[in-house]
């Protein structure tokens, strides 16, 4: 450009500017451009898991990867690993802990399942951690905060102020054990914690929760966030409003989804404005090398159960089914072994145990051999045979609490023994039980049951509260551990002949 030209542009830029014309686009500020990954998970439970897919193996080294191919990485935990599986029962979760330690989390959510074993393992897991701990639905019986969790965490990344809003699940006290620890009401609580955050000036706000999908829902309704990563559920979902992005993280690492971010970061009135779009990206973890340095601790685990646990204590004569949708929703074989042991352990009248209770989530082919570790994989909370004795009408108060949510696949679905039970799933909840005889007679309403169970269901556990009030015959300080019974039963009779036989059938059947 000659001289002259250059003096011409420079009068005609000066007289617009006279004129009122606006500045140059030169001027304004540059669009910045970002790209943000973040990567959840949940429900972690089983540290051999990943035969064909999934397991901690192959979660850390997909987290690796991903970390490696983009800086700006966040790795959320959204709850439950602590338990239940079955050298969680022998080490209160530290497994899970040591295997994660590997690949630290940024922060990691407590599910219900964190507090089987109680507050104090739990907390002492915390401390063997080396990541942080989080929740905003939890605290002391006073209100304050519980040493070695934090609340609200920030994160600065690429120079965006992420604010991780972390949501424990609110119906805990009802399914684990988390002593005189409060709960607060999961959604408002989460929703009202985001709103603070962006006023705060948080440029995204994400909630890393352990909830079921209608609260997930309820959180994703409020826009209160951007992205949403949950757990609880066990399956694997994805969804984006327009608003607010959501992945549902699915079980024990199997299907996963690292979500990125499309950022633009720009400036309006002088203010940040921060856009973004989202990429959902599927990956199943059957195509994901393990990680060698975790499959190393993850084989030497194995190694040490395998030399206590491998014992053949039996034969079982017919198939037995402990599938998870199948103990939360029909009578079992598996479901009926449990409760015969129970009983007979006891000299029960009958046997009440909850379906949620049983987690080997297989089937066993007739001719199978059983081994402890088969029984300590199907019963791996640490839970005690108790005995107690309440009237019909308690009893059949908790069968119908046992048939009052199984349309949600709720794990109070009862197993039962001794009694034959019709219900009819048409009817309200709490209204669904049709007949109940015990011995071939019908349930007597003031006659007085001997009635075996576990402790986490005499003590309310699953909604069970109509098993109190009782006179209770082996209380849990007394009681052997519901493993040991099934072992022992087994073990004595060297043949398992349980079969399905119409102890609970639905009316019209």
């Amino acid at each position: 450009m000659t001289k002259t030209t250059n003096g011409l542009r420079a009068a005609l830029l000066g007289a617009a500017v006279l004129a009122g014309a606006q500045a140059p686009a030169a001027l304004a500020a540059p669009v910045q451009h970002v790209k943000l990954t973040i990567l959840g998970v949940g429900d972690l439970y089983n540290f051999d898991a990943g035969k064909d897919r999934g397991g901690f193996a192959r979660l850390n080294a997909l987290a690796k990867a991903e970390k490696a191919k983009n800086p700006n990485f966040l790795y959320v935990f959204d709850g439950d690993m602590l338990s239940p599986s079955l050298l969680s029962g022998l080490d209160g979760g530290q497994n899970t802990i040591d295997l994660t330690n590997l690949v630290p989390f940024d922060i990691a959510v407590p599910g219900n399942h964190e507090f089987d074993a109680g507050p104090k393992n739990f907390f002492e897991r915390v401390k063997a951690s080396k990541y942080p701990w989080a929740t905003v639905t939890i605290t002391e019986p006073d209100g304050s905060q519980p040493p070695g969790l934090n609340r609200v965490m920030w994160k600065t990344i690429a120079g965006l102020k992420i604010a991780l809003i972390p949501i424990s699940e609110d119906d805990t006290p009802v399914v684990a054990s988390p002593g005189d620890l409060k709960f607060l009401p999961s959604v408002p609580t989460g929703i009202a914690a985001a709103k603070a955050a962006r006023k705060e000036g948080a440029d995204l706000v994400i909630a890393v929760s352990q909830t079921p999908h209608n609260q997930d829902f309820e959180l994703m309704a409020s826009h209160a966030f951007d992205v949403i990563m949950s757990g609880d559920d066990h399956d694997y979902m994805t969804a984006y409003d327009g608003i607010t992005a959501y992945v549902e993280t699915s079980i024990d690492a199997k299907f996963m989804s690292p979500l990125d971010l499309n950022i633009t970061v720009s400036e309006k009135d002088g203010k940040k404005v921060v856009k973004w779009t989202p990429d959902f990206r599927f990956v199943d973890t059957a195509t994901v090398a393990p990680d060698p340095e975790t499959q190393k601790m993850v084989d030497a685990f194995k190694t040490k159960l395998d030399q206590s646990l491998g014992v053949v204590i039996g034969t079982t004569d017919v198939p037995l089914d402990s599938r998870r949708n199948m103990v939360r929703s029909v009578e079992t074989s598996m479901g009926n072994l449990i409760a015969d042991a129970m009983r007979a352990a006891t000299h029960a009248d009958v046997a009440l145990t909850n379906g949620g209770g049983i987690r080997g989530d297989k089937t066993y082919d007739a001719g199978a051999k059983l081994t402890r570790k088969d029984i300590l994989t199907e019963l791996p909370f640490g839970n005690k045979t108790v005995l107690t004795q309440i009237p019909g009408s308690q009893l059949l108060a908790a069968l119908e609490n046992g048939f009052s949510e199984v349309e949600h696949g709720a794990g109070r679905f009862p197993q039962v023994s001794g009694m034959k039970v019709v219900w009819d799933p048409t009817a309200p909840p709490m209204h669904r039980v049709q007949s109940v005889t015990v011995d071939g007679k019908p349930l007597g309403r003031d006659t007085l049951y001997k009635v075996a169970t576990n402790d986490y269901m005499l003590a309310g556990g699953d909604g069970y509260t109509a098993l109190g009030g009782g006179k209770v015959l082996i209380n849990q300080t007394a009681g052997s551990l519901m493993a040991n019974d099934v072992m022992a039963y087994v073990e004595k009779a060297g043949h398992v002949t349980e079969k399905v036989e119409g102890r609970i059938t639905k009316a019209g059947q």
